[in-house]
């Protein structure tokens, strides 16, 4: 087999995941819903998600019903 192995250690690896350029999406990356970007569903999804929360933050006596996983 011919070509380049690039052997980088553990720590190496974890402390690139926290670099700045990491968390930076690239500039000429296309917009694709629900792959590079969140899909517009998504959206309606979070936004009733953050009303349901504010309503339930107005009622504080009520409990939340458990959940059986």
């Amino acid at each position: 087999l011919a070509g380049t192995h690039i052997i980088c250690d553990r720590k190496f690896l974890l402390e690139c995941k926290n670099s700045p350029a990491a968390r930076t999406p690239p500039c000429c990356l296309p917009q694709t819903p629900g792959v590079t970007s969140l899909a517009q569903s998504s959206l309606v999804k979070l936004e009733e998600l953050k009303e349901r929360n504010e309503s339930e933050e107005a009622m504080p006596g009520e409990q939340p019903l458990p959940v059986d996983h």
